[in-house]
C-alpha cells in the first residue's frame, strides 16, 4: 500500500500557490505588452515614414507632360540615421509608370486599408523585400500643371529593426520591472508566513516542553481564528485519550482486586491439598479447586471481554448481520440449563432484523442476558426473548421473573463488578461484569440501554427485571455475516 504523499514545507507551498499562477499572468502580461509595443513603434516610425514619403512627393512634378521627381539623397540618408533603418523607395507616374527609385519595389495590395490616423491620402502595410521584412507608406501625391493633372503613387520602405529592437527595449524594461515585483512579492509573502506562524511555532513548543500525563486541552486563543478547529479537535482528542486512560487505570485496578482473591483461595486449596494425606479429602479438595479454577477461568474471559469493548477493539470487525439468528442460536445454547432449572425460556422474534454490529460481541452480549436471566430467575419462572423492529429502530427486549432490582440497584447495575444485594445467595458464581460488558457492547453499537421492573408489585410477589435495547436497524442486505458455528435458523418462537 503506498504512502499518502506528504504535504511538504508550508511556505513552499503558499509560494508555489502564489507564484505560479502570478508568473503565468506575467508571460501573458509580457505577450500583451509587447504587442502593444509592436502598434506604439509602428505607430511612432509610421509618423516618420510617412515624413519621408511627403518629402518626396513634394518633389514630384510634370515637366513636359512627364511626371518627375528631384530625390534629395541627403534628406534620405539623413532620415536613415534617425530611424537606424535602410530606406527604399520609388515613385510611380500618373499612367503607372516607373518614374525613379527601385522599381521592384512591392506593390500596393488591393486590399490595403487606408490609414484612419493621418489625413492624408496613404496606405501602410507590410511587405518582404530583399529577402528582408519590411514596412511600406504609399502616399496618393496629386500632380499638375497648365495641361494636365492626376495622381501619382510614392513609396517609402523600410526596415524593421529599428521597431523591432525598440519592442524588444520596452519589453526588456517591462519584463525586468516584473521580475522585480514577483521577486518582491515573493520576499514579502515568506516574511509574512514567518510572523503567521509564529503562534503556531510557539504552540509546538508548549506541546514539547509537556509532561507525558498531563492531557489537558490548550486554549484555542494562542492561534489564530483559522487554526482554532485543529485545537479544538486536538483538546477532544487528548479528553477522549485521557478518558481511555482513566479507564484502563480503573480497568487494571479492579481485574487485580477481582483476580487476587480465587487466586489465593487456589493458593490456599493448592497447599491443603499438598499437607493431606486422607484420598477422600483430598479428592473433594481437588474437586474444589476445579470449582475456583472455573470460576477464574470464568472472571477472566469476562474481564477479556470488557476490555475489548471497553477499548473499542471490536469497531474494525463490524459488519451487516441478522440479529434474529444471533438470538435463536443463544436460545438454544442456552435451552439445555433453562430446562433443568425447570425456567421456561421463550423467544419472540420475526426471521429477520439487521444491524450493523460485531457477531461475536453481539453474541456475547445476548447469553450474558438470557444467561444472567436464567440465574436468577427461580424453578417456575419464565425469560422472554424480544424482538421487534419500530421503523428504523430496532428493540430487544429481555425479561425475567425474578427478583429484580431496586431502583437504587438499576442506578448502579452498569457498574464494573457490582453486585445487587443478596446477589450472592441468588447467583454465589456471579463476577459482577455481566451487566457492564452488555452495556459496554451497546455503547460500541451507538444503541441505548435501560433497565426496568418485569411485573408490578401489586400483581406479584416479584419484582422481576426486564433490559431493553434499542439499536438503529438497517435494510436486509443481499448477505448477512455471521460468527463461525452459526447458521440461520426458521424458527420465530422458542418454548422451554
Amino acid at each position: 500500500m503506498s504512502k499518502p504523499a506528504q504535504p511538504g514545507s508550508l511556505h513552499g507551498q503558499f509560494l508555489r500557490w502564489l507564484l505560479i499562477p502570478l508568473i503565468m499572468l506575467v508571460v501573458v502580461n509580457a505577450f500583451s505588452v509587447y504587442n502593444n509595443a509592436l502598434e506604439a513603434a509602428d505607430l511612432a516610425y509610421d509618423r516618420s515614414l510617412l515624413s519621408s514619403a511627403r518629402a518626396l512627393g513634394e518633389r514630384v512634378a510634370i515637366v513636359d507632360g512627364k511626371v518627375t521627381v528631384d530625390v534629395p539623397y541627403v534628406a534620405l540618408d539623413s532620415f536613415e540615421t534617425d530611424t537606424l533603418g535602410r530606406l527604399y523607395y520609388r515613385v510611380t507616374g500618373i499612367r503607372g509608370e516607373y518614374v525613379s527609385g527601385y522599381e521592384d519595389l512591392p506593390d500596393l495590395p488591393r486590399n490595403a486599408a487606408r490609414s484612419d490616423v493621418y489625413p492624408a491620402l496613404v496606405h501602410f502595410f507590410h511587405a518582404e523585400y530583399q529577402g528582408q521584412p519590411v514596412r511600406v507608406a504609399a502616399l496618393h501625391q496629386p500632380v499638375y500643371d497648365d495641361q494636365m493633372r492626376g495622381i501619382a503613387l510614392v513609396e517609402v520602405a523600410e526596415t524593421l529593426d529599428a521597431r523591432r529592437g525598440l519592442s524588444r527595449k520596452i519589453l526588456i524594461d517591462t519584463l525586468m520591472r516584473q521580475a522585480l515585483l514577483v521577486l518582491a512579492v515573493a520576499g514579502l509573502v515568506w516574511l509574512a508566513l514567518h510572523f503567521v506562524l509564529q503562534p503556531l511555532l510557539e504552540l509546538s513548543q508548549r506541546v514539547a516542553e509537556r509532561e507525558p500525563t498531563d492531557l489537558s486541552g490548550f486554549s484555542p486563543d494562542l492561534v489564530h481564528h483559522e487554526v482554532r478547529p485543529l485545537i479544538l479537535a486536538m483538546n477532544g482528542y487528548m479528553q477522549r485519550l485521557d478518558q481511555l486512560i482513566s479507564s484502563q487505570k480503573r480497568f487494571i485496578a479492579d481485574a487485580s482486586h477481582q483476580l487476587r482473591t480465587p487466586l489465593t483461595v487456589l493458593k490456599t486449596q493448592a497447599e491443603l491439598a499438598l499437607r493431606e494425606q486422607d484420598p477422600e479429602a483430598m479428592r473433594r479438595i481437588v474437586e474444589s479447586i476445579a470449582t475456583t479454577t472455573d470460576t477464574t477461568v470464568h472472571l477472566a474471559n469476562r474481564l477479556l471481554t470488557l476490555a475489548r469493548t471497553g477499548h473499542g477493539l471490536a469497531a474494525a470487525d463490524m459488519a451487516s448481520l441478522n440479529l434474529a439468528d444471533l438470538a435463536r442460536t443463544v436460545c438454544l445454547e442456552l435451552a439445555l440449563p433453562a430446562v433443568r432449572k425447570q425456567v421456561d425460556l421463550e423467544l419472540d422474534a420475526p426471521p429477520a432484523v439487521y444491524l450493523h454490529g460485531h457477531a461475536l460481541l453481539l453474541q456475547e452480549m445476548l447469553s450474558n442476558l438470557v444467561d444472567n436471566a436464567i440465574r436468577y430467575t427461580p424453578a417456575g419462572g419464565s425469560v422472554t426473548v424480544r424482538l421487534l423492529q419500530e421503523g428504523k429502530q430496532l428493540r430487544l427486549s429481555v425479561c425475567d421473573t425474578g427478583p429484580g432490582l431496586s431502583a437504587a440497584d438499576q442506578e448502579k447495575a452498569f457498574e464494573p463488578f457490582f453486585r445487587a444485594s443478596g446477589a450472592q445467595h441468588t447467583n454465589p458464581g456471579g463476577s459482577g461484569l455481566g451487566l457492564a460488558i452488555v452495556h459496554d457492547i451497546v455503547m460500541l453499537h451507538h444503541g441505548q440501554i435501560r433497565l426496568s421492573d418485569a411485573c408490578p408489585q401489586d400483581n406479584s410477589h416479584t419484582r422481576g427485571l426486564c433490559v431493553t435495547i434499542h439499536f438503529a436497524c438497517l435494510a436486509p442486505p443481499d448477505s448477512a455475516i455471521l460468527p463461525p458455528g452459526i447458521s440461520p435458523k426458521p424458527t420465530e418462537h422458542h418454548d422451554n
